[in-house]
C-alpha cells in the first residue's frame, strides 16, 4: 500500500466539502473513486483548483459521491461508504488522498473491503467507530442522495464539474476531462459576476 502524508488544513473543512462556505463560487465535483478519470482529475487539476481558489476563499468546493462503474453495487459504493465513515471523523480528504494513491485499476479489487479497512487504519482513523460505520453502510441514503443529484443536473461521465450549477467541458470535446484553464475560465466568470 501507498502511504500518504496528512493534508494540512490548510481551509476549513466540513465532510466532503472545503473552504469557505460564504465563497462566492461554488463547484461542486461528482466522482466514482473506481474511475480512471477520476484519478487523473484528483492528482492533477484537482491540486490546483485548491490553491488557487479554495484556499484563496474564491471557491467553495464539494466532492459528491457518483459511484456508477460496477453498477454502484461493488466496489464504488464500498469506496463512498468508506470515505463517507472517513468523513464523519473529518478526515474525508486524508481518506480520499489514500484511496486514489492506490487505485489499481477499474474492478481490479481496488478497493475491496480488507484494502478499504486498511486505507482508514493508516492514516490513524478510530477503527471501533470506523468499522462499525463502514459494517452498518451508515451513509448509504446520503450516498444514493448524490446519485439522485447528480443524475437530475446531467452529470456526464466522470469526473461531472460543475461551477455556480454549470457543467465545465474540455474545450477540444466532451470525450475529455476539462482542463485546469477550462474550469478556471468558469470559475473566473463566475467571480466577475460577483
Amino acid at each position: 500500500m501507498i502511504p500518504i502524508t496528512p493534508i494540512a488544513k490548510v481551509v476549513p473543512v466540513n465532510k466532503t466539502s472545503m473552504g469557505n462556505p460564504e465563497a462566492p463560487v461554488k463547484m461542486d465535483v461528482w466522482e466514482d473513486f473506481q474511475c480512471s478519470g477520476c484519478l487523473s482529475y484528483s492528482e492533477r487539476i484537482e491540486p490546483l483548483i485548491v490553491q488557487n481558489y479554495v484556499q484563496t476563499g474564491k471557491v467553495y468546493y464539494t466532492f459528491h459521491f457518483y459511484p456508477f462503474i460496477d453498477g454502484g453495487q461493488g466496489e464504488s459504493h464500498d469506496a463512498a461508504n468508506a470515505a463517507m465513515c472517513a468523513a464523519a471523523q473529518e478526515r474525508f480528504w486524508d481518506y480520499h488522498a489514500i484511496a486514489f494513491a492506490n487505485w489499481i485499476g477499474e474492478n481490479a479489487g481496488s478497493y475491496t473491503k480488507p484494502r478499504l479497512v486498511e486505507f482508514a487504519q493508516s492514516i490513524g482513523l478510530d477503527m471501533a467507530a470506523f468499522n462499525q460505520c463502514f459494517n452498518e453502510n451508515t451513509y448509504s441514503a446520503e450516498i444514493q442522495q448524490d446519485i439522485e443529484d447528480g443524475a437530475k443536473l446531467g452529470v456526464p461521465p466522470t469526473p461531472g464539474i460543475f461551477v455556480n450549477g454549470e457543467l465545465v467541458v474540455n474545450s477540444k470535446g466532451p470525450n475529455y476531462i476539462p482542463s485546469f484553464e477550462d474550469i478556471s475560465s468558469v470559475i473566473e466568470a463566475g467571480l466577475s459576476e460577483k
